[in-house]
């Protein structure tokens, strides 16, 4: 049975969660019937999470940054940067925040994820400007007030993109302590699977498109991934450290990894393998190349 003390450091951390909960809705400017509509939380859960009665799940804590604007680790920890499994971007790499002006936040935030599904549906090339403010029921001078170019706006949505994964892995990977079950956990998470990250995806492999022609303008993409690199690069770590992961230059071990997992996603979006039969083998390539004895069956 958990201690008295355990149980109380637990409610107090459920207790910051639910007040930071309630500053993140404040400062969104959205009211909670809103919140609720849009994060798919009931109403009375809600209420009761927000009193500090209930507490949230991993997927409402994920919906709740999603929604609000801030990162799932600041809902958690009080900071975007609090200890986690997942390794923090830096304070450039997230989406901008407009300080001091709910209204104007709130339709920035808008804007960007509104164009973060066209992009992502449609193509880069195939959105216009008008067709972002149009979703948005903007009109296209609005757009421009808050982004100069369609570059720029899209160069916004790849920031969007780094904290959808952050948000992610932090909440996800949160008490799993076993490395090679977390590196596993961790892969699963970044499968081209479900509508959502079909669309990180297909951001993702545009951003590689656009850089293989020399485009200009996405400086937040070798920071992101490497952001990336180094979430697999730490648990992999963790794992030499406790006798689970073989003792094999990490970087090393990081860069098939991260490459596997790349070259397979395409294969996933591109038609030629399920998301399925990738996480397949992938595990597969974990259990026979960096699994030690210690660490098998994991």
């Amino acid at each position: 049975m958990p201690s008295v003390l355990a149980m109380s450091q637990t409610q107090s951390i459920e207790a910051d969660i639910a007040a930071r909960s309630r500053l993140a809705i404040m400062s969104s400017g959205l009211v909670q019937r809103e919140i609720s509509r849009l994060t798919g939380i009931e109403e009375s859960k809600l209420s009761k999470s927000l009193r500090g009665n209930r507490k949230f799940t991993t997927l409402e804590i994920i919906q709740l940054a999603t929604v609000t604007g801030v990162t799932a680790s600041w809902l958690m920890t009080g900071s975007d940067s609090g200890p986690s499994s997942s390794a923090a971007p830096d304070e450039d790499l997230l989406p901008s925040r407009l300080e001091g002006n709910d209204r104007h936040a709130m339709r920035r935030r808008t804007l960007v994820e509104s164009a973060w599904w066209l992009f992502a549906e449609h193509g880069f090339d195939s959105v216009r400007i008008s067709d972002i403010a149009r979703r948005c029921s903007l009109s296209t001078p609005t757009v421009h007030y808050y982004f100069a170019s369609k570059q720029e706006l899209f160069a916004e949505v790849l920031r969007y993109s780094i904290k959808l994964a952050y948000d992610r892995q932090v909440a996800e990977l949160e008490g799993m302590t076993h490395p090679v079950q977390r590196l596993k956990r961790l892969v699963e998470l970044q499968l081209p699977q479900g509508e959502l990250r079909v669309a990180e995806w297909s951001i993702w492999l545009q951003t590689w498109v656009k850089l293989a022609v020399g485009e200009t303008g996405l400086s937040t993409h070798t920071p992101g991934y490497q952001r990336w690199g180094k979430t697999v690069r730490d648990t992999i770590l963790a794992g030499q450290e406790s006798g689970h992961i073989v003792k094999q230059d990490p970087e090393m071990l990081t860069t098939e990894l991260t490459a596997l997992i790349d070259g397979m996603g395409i294969k996933v979006m591109t038609g030629l393998l399920s998301a399925t039969a990738m996480y397949e083998h992938i595990c597969r390539y974990i259990d026979r190349n960096l699994t030690t004895k210690q660490g098998e069956g994991s």
